[in-house]
């Protein structure tokens, strides 16, 4: 592809400005081939016209994309050239606070200007060991880098630092020293790597000063060469220095300052010590003044002075030696202050008795006369004749100055000689590591000899620099097969020649001093007839004939000429030395010219490219005036041209590193970039050059792998074959069609420029297609939820809507109803209305008419009917009076009428009255009557009656009210007396009142007055009771105060008191896991110590015993495993000192280090006085336990009885024993005697013995094997409860064992003793001194000659006596083996009945084993376990069907048994003998009386106390974890040796319980010191410490460890001893194993953490892999041999399983879990923090789904509750980080309220280091960084930046009893303990 092709519309490039050099700008429209403009915009929106070359066409360089801005390396970068790296380095530095870079091979370092935290001992630990690749660039990458490759390829190694005065090269070397120091130690105990790091503070004092640029600017070069040994330990260093800076001793520009040393003695002046140097404030020296800057901001000069002293006492310069150079500087600044008079022009004098001068003599030493001549005067010397010149005052001046100067540069290279000697090393060096501190180009308004001298240095360093670049660019491509083209690249030989070359600069120059009137001008001259015009470097300034240019590498630098002849000659008068070396009070003085003709040729290097640190000259390569002969005097630049030949050879024999300085700015402001100063410095310091020598060839590589997995977007399915290789190929041909823009090499993808920004801008346009495909898809999703969420939406709305008009419309209807019905109403009214008015006023008329004609017709009615009432009442009258007339008449008819029919009817009835039926028919009538009559009488009397009784009652109540009325008037009678008597009373009593109103009166005026008076007082009182009420209230409300008060006061008190009580338990839990961690600490560093002794003395052995040549005798108890313990140190040291004593014949050296062997005397002195404490301890402990003795001496009785019983249980089976023998023989004699055949017949006597004694055997058989039946089912069932169980107790007593310590002395000497059997023999350490140390170690060697003598004569007594021993024992092995096949056979003559019940027996245990191996190895997969389970049933019903089979043979045999019985008469007499009853009897006894037994075992293991190295032997140091822990119950060895010396307890046997315990603790120390890189044994050792400790616990009886124990494990404590010291001996033991357990697994683990946490790809596809640079980071794509996320799993997996096989208590695996999840979560976030390729989006995602699998695998193991995941909280706080928003300010307080278990350090750096590794994710805001800091201003917590990961937790061991009886422990023979006995 065309680079024009890449300028299409929206790129970006770099065009130049003067302000800020490049300037980013867009591209407006596509550029096209012949276009003489660019149409562009700024990044501030304006638009502009980039006008090209017309002359090259060139066009701007591309811009690099976002996504690889900030990257850790430059040749990481698509484009290559100077904006883009510039810009990556400005964005890391001011947006990230990033101050390295690499670029390529070289570190490019920004001066910050300001303390950053990232130098810590933390980010060494953190820096050592890892690939310079993997993490962030950093000094100390470099410095593990050359570290590894100086161990890995056998090759010395240099670094480079260089650049600007200011922009830190001395810090940057002095923190790569720092590192060497920290990560590799010393090989000694002599400090060499504080001694290393001592030399800085002394050279920064006498050769650094502050300059306009920097406030400690390093004045002169150095090269430190720091050397090691084959270990890699340093073993001494050495210093060469350059070019020191003398002219600043005389002169300082403005703001500029002396040597710091100067100022540091003038701020001591004060000092007692100090006084005789009659020094004062720097102002009052003209050598210190003239700078007019003497203080410097933030530095105090006398605490510096401190530091100085205290640098020289520890590199060993003495006080006298101190005193001297502080003499010696003093001189200086007094000679400074010496003044000169003017006698003439050619001669001045010194004013007489100068105070100066004076003080200056004085302190030298030397005489005042004699200086004062000297000074003034100069001797010539002819050939024939001596002259003494005077001087001017200005050549005296300058002569004052030069000796000046002539005394700090001897004085100077004194100081250097002085700190090599301290720094030599003692032994022979095999390697070392150069670190070259130098300045850089540099270029001034005035440049004179110092700046050409650098420059040229300079010059020849970048050549160096450039033909590594391109050998390395070169091997690169070899390597991979690729075809090389030649690079074209800057070669500046030429530039070297003009200066160096013979007629070159320094060459004329030197020719010139030799001239006897040689001045710069001629110099000058022949400098321009020699090479203007003919070398096209060097030009002539056009406005100057006395300067020159020359054109350097980086830019032309003019020179002036003025001084170089003098600087060049550096011209001292030999008088004036010989005053000073006439010095006979100042010893020091002459010392310092003493060695000036011994002055190093380069030539005395060694021709190899190998400087050997013991072979290099120590004294600096630098110009050494002043010789006495002036021809042999060599000039200062042909010194430092042949110093610098002799340094490029040492470095090229070396491979280099090289460190960039970069001054950011010229104000010393922190974070702010210069862009122009920065690019200035990049062209000079060769980093522009590796950037082009990168760009010609192939800059972008890539392995196969990582292309693929980057670009794996741009393929199709078809595409993606099964070789990576082929199908990138086929890829890239189809994506780049130009070939020469890649190659293919072996395992990487070669790019050209610009190559991999064309990839990535189709990658990002895949991207954003497959974006906007998605986006087009889930934007149609959401669109179509948003339009059917709208349409429901409208159709609610609508329907609502409708149903609204559909209301409105029917409420329309009913208002248009309404309305009609209201109209029609209305208009019905209307009209009614007009109707009723018409019809109102028809009425009306009608009314009037009808009224007028009614009215008419009225009164004709009215007249016609008061004619018909006249006409009536007439017509009335007449009609009754007509009708009375007829009335009267009719009734006058009746009467008369009536009267004669009455008087008929009369007649008639007397007629009838006189007839009888007329009497009947009365009769019958009468009757009725008189009944009805009867009736009525009766009512009548009823009421008659009644009337009488209400008559009575009226008559009654008559009398009644008479009688009342009588009363009445009888009362009124006496009323009226009354009333009489009354009157007159009434009168007396008027007067009476008319008395009592006058009363009244008076009384009721009082009463008013008394009323008056109570009304007031009840107002009075009322108001009082107010007032009274008001203060009660008050006093109420007072008091509600003051009671809510009390109780808020009493809430927060209490509440305050609670939180002081949690704060103070918290502070008192943390003091106690402080105090137990720094116990526990000190143990760890007791034990390192410890090892550390033992490791020396085996050294001291091997070298005692390296003179004697043959067999090298190692100790019997020592196995080979020790050996490897110690690496090579013993072939190393045998090889290295034969070596020293072919080189040092002549130094009579002993062959140890005095200053170790007075440590190792003084430590001894230590131990004895420690143990001569706890000696008189542990007298008084034995005069207590004399004292308790007397009580416990009825204990032998009792043992006594225990004998008698034994011995009476043997004497009774002795008789019983006798008895079946007696009953033998008579049955033997019964059946000899008489042989007859009635003998045997039926029913003779021997016959009936014989079936006697036949049925009692049998029927003892029956019992016997149901007794073995019930026997074995009793033990199956004991093995089954041997199984561990976890019924674990908490930790309720857990420093008890700390606090009852009682008995110091017995272990304090058992401990001691320990230590004694391996320490040499005691030798008289004390008579040790400087004076006679060799011949005392002499004596020493041959004491420990003799000492080995005696040892080896006791070693062969001791193995003749182990050889009778082993000659007893296979005797006695012999006789066993006898006795076994014995057995054999009478186990053969068994019935097949007893054979297959021992089959089965077998079987059982064998199966019991298997199950419990089977469930502990299956217990993390139960689908197995199942599996596991179904195949034992199976093989159960197997053995159940055997079982059967047996039964069946059992009965077969019973058969068998009867007809043998039944024929037995028919046996001969000698067949009877072969059977006995005594055999017959025996034989099914024996396996039952063995089980038997068991309940007579009291839990106790007996053994000789020869046989105790044997028991540790087998128990401890030959005894393999893995058998026991899948065949024997967990913990036996430590049941064992509790059950060992429970019997030494019994038999009250103190010596014997402290040499077995003492053993037991050596043996397990040696078993961990053999192996103790093995997790499995350390495992296993931890857990059966702890299982003895508590042990030790559970039977010492102590009550609160005897509270879980059975009546029978209360019986089994132990009696006569407290071991409560050997508890705390065995508990720091276990912390020790503990300790040693976390270091195993941490070096397990430690490889597997950053791969499988961080780089292994997880979750596959979410996160992309990055273009890289040189510095290839580790991929993140899984390989064969890289860790993985279930690489860890698998790893806890083991561990997990290990330790529970080996029963370890579960609150000790928590712990363990704990560590191990803190370790992982360490290194993890640590690697975090320093790589800023991990810190991205998807990263995070990654590291919380493994953190989720870690938890998930707690889960699955019950350790959720350990507090492991806890531990994990700053790496989910981190993870979190990186996902999370980080734009707005709630997004800066939720990160703030998140992120609580990291620092706010930590926040800062994920947030700055955060990167994008798509384009479609954004950059951290340097603003939203501001917010963060300033939010967590306030917080207060730790500024350390990475976690530790080395940190353990202190581990506490909870008491854990166990339910295992003692006396059911069976000892394996697999143990080899045969040699003890249960008891």
């Amino acid at each position: 592809m065309a680079a024009s092709e890449l300028y299409t519309k929206y790129a970006r490039v770099w065009i130049p400005d003067p302000e800020e050099v490049w300037k980013s700008a867009e591209l407006l429209k596509d550029y096209k081939p012949g276009d003489k403009v660019l149409q562009l915009r700024l990044e501030e929106g304006k638009d502009l016209e980039y006008c090209l070359d017309p002359k090259t066409k060139e066009l701007p360089p591309l811009r690099n994309p976002d996504i690889l801005v900030g990257e850790n390396d430059l040749t990481a970068l698509s484009y290559l050239h100077e904006p883009a790296v510039l810009h990556n380095l400005k964005v890391r530095f001011i947006d990230s606070k990033l101050i390295y870079t690499y670029c390529g091979i070289v570190l490019v370092a920004i001066n910050p200007y300001e303390q950053l935290p990232i130098y810590g001992e933390d980010i060494i630990n953190a820096y050592s060991g890892q690939n310079m690749g993997d993490m962030d660039p950093h000094i100390f990458a470099v410095a593990e880098e050359a570290y590894k490759q100086m161990a890995r390829d056998e090759r010395n190694q240099s670094i480079i630092v260089s650049g600007e005065s200011g922009a830190g090269k001395t810090v940057s070397a002095k923190y790569a020293m720092r590192y060497f120091a920290t990560v590799s130690g010393s090989a000694s105990e002599a400090n060499v790597e504080e001694k290393v790091l001592a030399s800085n503070p002394i050279m920064e004092s006498i050769g650094n000063a502050k300059t306009t640029r920097n406030d400690n600017s390093s004045r002169f070069g150095k090269y430190i060469e720091i050397g090691f040994d084959k270990r890699y330990r340093i073993i001494g260093a050495n210093m060469r220095t350059y070019l020191l800076e003398k002219s600043r001793v005389v002169f300082q520009a403005e703001e500029e300052r002396n040597y710091h040393i100067f100022y540091q003695l003038c701020a001591s002046a004060a000092l007692p010590e100090f006084k005789t140097l009659r020094l004062g404030n720097a102002n009052h020296f003209h050598y210190t003044k003239q700078g007019g800057s003497p203080v410097i901001d933030g530095v105090d000069d006398a605490k510096e002075m401190v530091n100085t002293r205290q640098a020289c006492t520890l590199l060993g310069i003495s006080d006298s030696y101190q005193m001297g150079i502080f003499r010696i500087l003093a001189g200086i600044l007094h000679l400074g202050n010496v003044e000169f008079a003017s006698r003439d022009s050619d001669s001045c004098t010194v004013p007489p008795k100068h105070e100066p001068l004076t003080i200056f003599c004085d302190l030298m030493g030397v005489e005042y006369e004699e200086m004062a001549h000297w000074l003034c005067h100069r001797k010539l010397a002819t050939a024939t004749e001596t002259y003494i010149k005077p001087i001017s005052k200005l050549h005296a001046i300058n002569a004052r100055d030069a000796l000046a100067k002539h005394i700090y540069a001897n004085l100077f290279n004194w100081i250097v000689d002085h700190v090599n000697k301290a720094l030599h090393a003692t032994v022979k060096q095999h390697s070392f590591i150069g670190v070259l501190d130098i300045y850089g180009f540099e270029t001034f308004e005035i440049n004179s000899f110092e700046q050409f001298c650098i420059n040229y240095a300079n010059e020849k360093l970048q050549q160096q620099f450039n033909m590594h670049v391109f050998k390395l660019e070169q091997e690169e491509y070899m390597k991979e097969q690729i075809p090389w083209t030649l690079i074209d690249f800057y070669d500046n030989q030429p530039c070297i020649n003009l200066i160096e070359a013979k007629m070159g600069v320094l060459d004329l120059l030197d020719e010139e001093c030799k001239m006897p009137k040689g001045s710069d001008d001629s110099w000058a001259q022949k400098l321009y007839n020699t090479h203007l015009n003919k070398c096209a470097l060097f030009e002539k300034p056009r406005l100057s004939n006395k300067a020159f240019i020359i054109k350097h590498f980086a830019d032309k630098v003019e020179y002036q000429c003025e001084g170089f002849l003098e600087k060049n000659k550096d011209t001292v008068y030999e008088e004036q030395i010989k005053v000073l070396k006439s010095s006979k009070k100042f010893k020091l003085l002459p010392e310092l010219f003493q060695d000036e003709e011994k002055v190093l040729s380069p030539t005395s290097a060694t021709p190899s490219g190998r400087v050997p640190l013991s072979r290099t000259a120590v004294k600096p390569a630098k110009a050494r005036p002043g010789q006495a002969s002036k021809e042999h005097k060599k000039t200062v630049g042909h010194q430092f041209r042949n110093s610098l030949h002799l340094l490029m050879e040492t470095l090229n024999a070396t491979t280099p590193h090289y460190v960039r300085c970069i001054k950011p700015n010229d104000f010393k402001f922190p974070f702010t970039f210069d862009e122009k100063r920065a690019v200035q410095q990049l062209r000079a310091c060769g980093v522009l050059e590796t950037i082009r020598i990168s760009a010609a060839g192939f800059p972008s590589r890539w392995t196969y792998q990582e292309f693929f997995s980057r670009y794996r977007v741009l393929m199709k399915q078809r595409d993606v074959l099964g070789d990576r290789k082929q199908t990138c190929k086929n890829v890239l041909e189809k994506l780049i069609q130009d070939k020469d823009k890649y190659q293919f090499g072996k395992t990487k993808i070669f790019f050209r420029a610009g190559q991999v920004a064309y990839l990535e801008k189709i990658r990002a346009d895949k991207l954003r297609a497959a974006c906007i495909r998605i986006q087009k898809t889930i934007r149609g999703w959401l669109m179509r939820k948003k339009y059917m969420r709208m349409r429901k939406a409208a159709i609610t709305i609508q329907r609502h809507v409708r149903g609204y008009q559909a209301r409105c419309y029917a409420k329309f209807l009913r208002r248009t109803r309404a309305a009609i019905t209201i109209q029609k109403f209305q208009r019905m009214y209307v009209v009614r209305k007009r109707y009723q008015r018409m019809r109102a006023t028809t009425i009306a008329l009608q009314a009037l008419l009808r009224g007028y004609m009614v009215r008419n017709k009225y009164q004709m009615m009215l007249r016609e009917h008061k004619t018909v009432i006249i006409q009536k009442h007439v017509r009335g009258w007449l009609a009754r009076l007509h009708y009375r007339r007829v009335l009267k008449a009719i009734v006058y008819l009746q009467c008369c009428y009536r009267r004669m029919m009455a008087k008929r009817e009369l007649k008639k009835l007397k007629i009838e009255a006189r007839s009888v039926e007329r009497y009947k028919k009365l009769h019958i009538g009468l009757e009725n009557k008189i009944m009805q009559l009867q009736r009525k009488i009766d009512e009548q009397n009823k009421e008659y009656k009644s009337l009488l009784e209400k008559m009575s009652n009226l008559e009654i109540t008559y009398s009644t009210e008479t009688e009342k009325l009588r009363n009445d008037v009888e009362r009124l009678r006496m009323s009226e007396e009354e009333a009489k008597n009354a009157t007159n009373r009434v009168i007396s009593l008027q007067e009476e009142i008319a008395k009592l109103r006058k009363e009244l009166h008076q009384t009721q005026s009082e009463k008013k007055t008394i009323e008056e008076w109570a009304d007031k007082y009840k107002h009075d009182t009322e108001q009082l009771v107010s007032e009274l009420k008001e203060q009660n209230t008050l006093l109420k409300t007072e008091k509600e105060d003051l009671n809510r008060r009390i109780h808020d006061q009493a809430r927060e008190i209490t509440e305050s008191m609670e939180r002081k009580l949690v704060e103070e338990t918290k502070q008192l839990e943390l003091d106690l896991n402080d105090e137990r961690l720094r116990y526990q600490n000190l143990l760890n560093e007791f034990s390192r110590l410890e090892e550390r002794y033992d490791d020396l003395k085996d050294e001291m052995n091997l070298m005692v015993s390296i003179p004697k040549p043959g067999h090298k005798r190692t100790d019997s108890t020592h196995s080979s495993n020790e050996s490897e313990y110690t690496f090579s140190s013993e072939i190393t040291e045998a090889e290295d000192l034969p070596v020293r004593m072919e080189q040092e014949p002549s130094e009579k050296k002993a062959p140890l280090d005095m200053s170790l062997f007075l440590k190792l005397q003084k430590r001894v002195t230590e131990l004895e006085q420690e143990k001569q404490s706890l000696q008189d301890e542990l007298d008084r402990k034995e005069e207590q336990a004399l004292r308790a003795k007397a009580k416990e001496e009825e204990r032998p009785p009792m043992r006594g009885a225990e004998l008698e019983y034994e011995s009476l249980k043997r004497q009774e089976l002795e008789s019983e024993n006798k008895k079946l023998k007696n009953e033998l023989n008579e049955l033997q004699k019964a059946l000899t005697e008489t042989r007859a055949p009635e003998v045997t017949a039926p029913g003779a006597p021997a016959y009936r013995v014989l079936l006697d004694q036949l049925t009692s055997v049998s029927e003892e058989l029956e019992v016997r094997k149901e007794e073995v039946l019930i026997l074995r089912s009793q033990l199956v069932s004991q093995k089954e409860a041997i199984q561990p169980k976890n019924t674990m107790t908490d930790a309720t007593l857990l420093l008890e064992d700390v606090q009852k310590m009682k008995d110091k002395g017995e272990i304090a000497q058992a401990y001691i003793g320990l230590k004694e059997t391996n320490r040499q023999s005691p030798q008289d350490y004390h008579m040790l001194n400087e004076d006679g140390e060799l011949w005392l170690a002499y004596e020493g060697l041959k004491q420990a000659n003799r000492l080995l003598e005696s040892q080896l004569q006791s070693q062969k007594k001791s193995h003749e006596n182990e050889l009778e021993s082993l000659r007893g024992e296979i005797q006695s092995l012999k006789e066993e083996n006898n006795r076994q096949q014995q057995l054999l056979a009478q186990n053969l003559q068994l019935p097949p009945e007893a054979r297959i019940e021992a089959s089965l027996q077998h079987e059982i245990t064998r199966l019991t084993n298997e199950n419990l191996f089977y469930e502990e190895l299956y217990a993390d997969d139960p689908k197995k376990y199942q599996l596991y389970r179904i195949s034992l049933y199976k093989r159960m019903i197997d053995l159940m069907e055997q079982l059967e089979k047996q039964d069946k043979t059992v009965r077969k045999l019973k058969k068998q048994l009867k007809v043998f019985a039944k024929k037995i008469g028919e046996l001969e007499v000698g067949q009877m003998e072969n059977i006995s009853p005594g055999q017959i009897i025996d034989e099914p006894i024996r396996p039952v009386n063995i089980p038997r037994k068991e309940k007579d075992f009291q839990g106790m293991l007996e053994y000789k106390k020869e046989d105790e190295q044997k028991l540790v032997k087998n128990l401890i140091l030959e005894l393999k974890p893995r058998g026991v822990a899948v065949n024997l119950i967990p913990g036996l060895p430590a049941y064992i040796l509790f059950m060992c010396v429970r019997h030494a307890d019994y038999l009250n046997d103190d010596q014997k319980v402290r040499s077995l315990l003492t053993s037991t603790i050596n043996g397990i120390k040696k078993v961990l010191k053999k192996r103790g890189d093995d997790f499995e044994t350390v495992s296993f050792w931890l857990s059966n410490t702890c299982r003895f400790l508590h042990c030790l616990k559970q039977y010492s009886g102590e009550e609160g460890f005897m509270k879980h124990n059975t009546p029978r494990q209360n019986e089994h404590c132990l009696t006569n001893f407290d071991l409560a010291e050997y508890r705390q001996v065995l508990s720091d033991l276990a912390i020790q194993i503990y300790q040693q357990l976390v270091r195993v697994l941490e070096n397990i683990l430690q490889p597997m953490i950053v791969s499988g946490m961080l780089e292994h790809e997880t979750i596959q596809g979410v996160s992309g892999v990055k273009p890289t640079g040189l510095r290839k980071r580790t991929s993140s794509i899984a390989d064969e041999g890289t860790y993985t996320l279930d690489s860890i799993i698998r790893q806890l997996n083991s561990f997990h399983s290990v330790m529970c096989q080996h029963g370890m208590d579960p609150e000790l695996i928590k712990q363990v879990v704990k560590q191990m999840f803190y370790i992982i979560g360490a290194v993890t976030l640590n690697n975090l923090l320093l790589r800023k390729d991990m810190c991205s989006w998807s990263k995070g995602m990654q590291i919380r789904y493994n953190v989720s699998q870690l938890e998930e695998w707690l889960r699955d193991k019950n350790l959720m509750n350990s507090g492991a995941k806890e531990t994990l909280e700053p790496l989910i706080q981190a993870a979190q980080l990186l996902q999370v928003k980080k734009k707005t300010d709630e997004d800066a307080e939720a990160i703030c309220s998140m992120c609580n278990a990291l620092t706010t350090a930590q926040i800062v750096k994920v947030l700055n280091l955060y990167t994008p590794v798509n384009e479609f994710e954004e950059r951290v805001l340097v603003s939203f960084i501001r917010t963060i800091q300033v939010r967590l201003r306030d917080r207060k917590d730790s500024p350390q930046l990475l976690m530790d990961a080395k940190h353990i937790f202190p581990v506490t061991f909870p008491f854990n009893p166990s339910s295992l009886a003692l006396e059911t422990i069976q000892i394996p023979a697999s143990l080899g303990l045969g040699f003890i006995s249960r008891v």
